[in-house]
């Protein structure tokens, strides 16, 4: 098992995903002889899920059941353990494009926090790609490259215990983009260029206040950045839901059917009879309540000149 490469088998030290509804889901370290209790009852490892295929239907000792499915980063941000604020999948999907990651791309990140962000990078970069990440605090760095380790994928990512905004990225000239997701990220501008290709390269900073975004426009334009814009994602799920609705009777007309008869022809189903002539429609009704602000994601380009 590995989050950058697809697995048919689930094997001893492999992460798996336990879906027990779309709204529960629990990863879990599958361990010979040990036993994961659900509400559904216990998941033995040795009979339940080594040696099984990934995807596959596990019935629980009290006979409920569970899928077991193959770990992705997406599963994995809304699964992690939070140990910082984390990015969510609307906010990454708009990062992996505009910086124009693709396999073989190598990535300055900085900080690492609870590794959502980092998953997608190695997988969009992966099989030949690399990702240098950067954490000030010495715990979560020790944490995620354990994580990395753990998800097959420590080949394909370097983590670093430093400031960046004093000491860098500890590479210079090679990397095709950088990701600033730091208090301060105008100050890191400085590193994140030097550590950049000669030929130029993306750069994206995410900021939830204006003013960070302010500033760090000031220092992109101070070190020549060129195409700097600035958006804001936010997400709107609609409800996709069927509904009655009475179609009014105008009466028949001369020369033309009925209009219960044209009701009919119109529409592919009918409600059931109730007395009043209806047709079931599907209709989107946008939510009432939404996440709203996140974070600003400030995206600039190196000049190749530089």
């Amino acid at each position: 098992m590995s989050f950058a490469e697809y697995s048919e088998i689930i094997q001893e030290g492999d992460v798996v995903i336990i879906f027990l509804g779309h709204e529960s889901m629990m990863p879990i370290k599958v361990q010979s002889g040990a036993q994961t209790q659900t509400r559904y009852g216990a998941i033995r490892h040795s009979s339940d899920l080594i040696g099984q295929r990934f995807g596959s239907k596990v019935t629980c000792s009290k006979g409920g059941w569970v899928y077991v499915l193959h770990p992705t980063p997406e599963l994995w941000t809304v699964n992690l353990p939070h140990r910082t604020q984390i990015l969510y999948t609307t906010d990454i999907a708009n990062i992996t494009l505009m910086l124009e990651l693709k396999p073989g791309s190598v990535v300055c990140e900085s900080g690492t926090g609870s590794g959502s962000l980092s998953h997608s990078i190695i997988r969009t970069i992966a099989p030949t790609g690399h990702l240098h990440t950067v954490e000030f605090h010495a715990q979560r760095a020790e944490k995620a490259m354990q994580e990395f380790k753990e998800h097959k994928v420590s080949h394909l990512v370097t983590v670093r215990n430093q400031d960046v905004c004093k000491d860098g990225f500890g590479i210079t000239g090679i990397a095709d983009a950088v990701f600033l997701d730091i208090p301060s990220p105008w100050e890191a501008i400085t590193h994140a260029k030097s550590a950049m290709k000669r030929k130029g390269g993306r750069l994206c900073s995410f900021s939830p206040c204006i003013e960070q975004v302010q500033r760090t426009c000031e220092a992109l334009l101070d070190h020549g950045f060129e195409e700097i814009c600035t958006l804001e994602v936010l997400l709107r799920v609609h409800d996709v839901r069927a509904i009655n609705l009475p179609l009014p009777d105008f009466g028949p007309e001369e020369g033309s059917a009925d209009s219960s008869q044209m009701a009919s022809d119109v529409s592919q189903e009918v409600a059931p009879n109730t007395g009043n002539t209806s047709v079931i429609c599907r209709t989107a009704t946008p939510p009432r309540e939404m996440a709203g602000h996140t974070g600003y994601l400030t995206f600039a380009t190196k000049p190749q000149c530089e």
